[in-house]
């Protein structure tokens, strides 16, 4: 992987970066701009490098079509202010954008063309349409370690056809992320939430073998309750899961690796709702299980006091409602103490563990923080990710 910082003469070069933007917009504003800050070094270096930066980037799941709300607006003048220099959005199509020498009378310093997933050519990653982005630039530098596990055309077909390099964000995950694999101490636990089984279940299951304890918090551990016998009401759940689950337990019995799910939950009628503490025979049908119980959380404590290594993915409850984020917090909080006194390795990926944590100004006080999700969990089990892959 050859990186973008040993490059010489850059000066005058048309930079195609591939970044990750994807941040939370609420009424076309940035609620969380953690993305973003996390690659303005490698934007500042290639401004002192004197080249021309043309960014590629996504927001939301716009599946091939063009949505006003999910445009890259905000966050080109998010990247204006907090770098002092010019942006502009190209919105042209990028087809009627011939070749780079159009982008010649832009003056300013970065160009962002729109949201990439507005071309369903992206997510299939269509080889035509990577040649054709390929030609609006002369260097393509992949500094979206998040988005490397993906097979998209500005992430992996487009290296066939530009020299390519890694970013210096890329090369710090990268670097970080080799570390903790080398450096990892038993007993190792993992803490993974989300909402969707199904698509954690490749990795939950390769990381069995690994670790000593998998504890299933979030929406996904309301499959694991239902599957021993209890009511959820119209808590979140995936459908069709059932094998799924007997799989999980019983590879996990095979590796001597404990499945610990919530032993009890704070539940209420919506999301907005107030919180009340229930065992898991009381859950009513029209309540929804929303954060872990107090038991739930001294059982992870005692866990993780007993743990050498902790990979965090995912928070425990829906903490964007203040009633349902103890669960996440006082998880937090015990793995920063423990950090602190060196009794720990710790490392968290994953959009929505960062938002908590950065809310709570909580982020500097773990090993390593990854804003991936499935690319961090992924990396981390050893599979090969495409993005990656393309720059070697």
């Amino acid at each position: 992987m050859r990186s973008i910082i040993k490059e010489k003469n850059l000066n005058s070069k048309k930079i195609l970066l591939r970044l990750d933007l994807n941040v939370p917009l609420e009424n076309g504003k940035i609620s969380d701009t953690t993305r973003i800050d996390k690659i303005l070094p490698t934007l500042n270096f290639l401004i002192q490098q004197k080249t021309k930066v043309i960014i590629i980037s996504h927001v939301g799941r716009p599946k091939g079509k063009k949505v006003k709300e999910l445009s890259l607006k905000p966050i080109g003048e998010d990247l204006r202010k907090k770098l002092n220099v010019r942006v502009k959005l190209i919105t042209e199509n990028i087809y009627d954008i011939k070749n780079k020498n159009y982008l010649e009378k832009f003056d300013e310093e970065i160009l962002i063309l729109e949201n990439i997933r507005f071309y369903a050519e992206e997510e299939k990653n269509d080889h035509r349409f990577a040649k054709h982005l390929a030609s609006l630039g002369d260097l393509y530098v992949n500094d979206a370690f998040s988005c490397s596990h993906r097979a998209h055309a500005s992430i992996h077909q487009i290296s066939k056809y530009l020299p390519s390099f890694s970013g210096l964000q890329l090369d710090l995950e990268v670097a970080a992320l080799n570390k903790i694999i080398t450096k990892i101490t038993k007993p190792i636990t993992c803490i993974i939430g989300g909402s969707k089984i199904s698509s954690k279940i490749d990795i939950i299951k390769n990381l069995i073998p690994k670790f000593d304890n998998i504890i299933i918090v979030g929406g996904m551990a309301n499959n694991f309750i239902e599957y021993f016998g209890n009511n959820i009401g119209k808590s979140i759940k995936e459908k069709n899961c059932y094998q799924i689950i007997k799989e999980i337990i019983s590879l996990s019995e095979k590796n001597e690796c404990k499945i610990i799910y919530p032993d009890d939950v704070l539940v209420s009628k919506n999301l907005n709702g107030t919180s009340k503490n229930k065992e898991l025979d009381q859950i009513l049908s029209d309540e929804m299980i929303l954060d872990i119980g107090p038991k739930t959380i001294n059982k992870i404590i005692h866990i993780i006091n007993n743990s050498k290594t902790i990979l965090w993915n995912g928070p425990a409850g829906y903490f964007e409602n203040p009633n349902f984020a103890n669960g996440s917090i006082e998880i937090a909080k015990k793995i920063i103490e423990n950090n602190k006194s060196n009794k720990i390795f710790s490392v968290v990926g994953g959009g929505d563990t960062v938002s908590l944590l950065n809310s709570l100004k909580f982020t500097d006080n773990f090993n390593f923080v990854s804003t991936a999700g499935g690319a961090f969990l992924e990396y981390l089990e050893g599979k090969k990710l495409p993005g990656i892959t393309a720059l070697n």
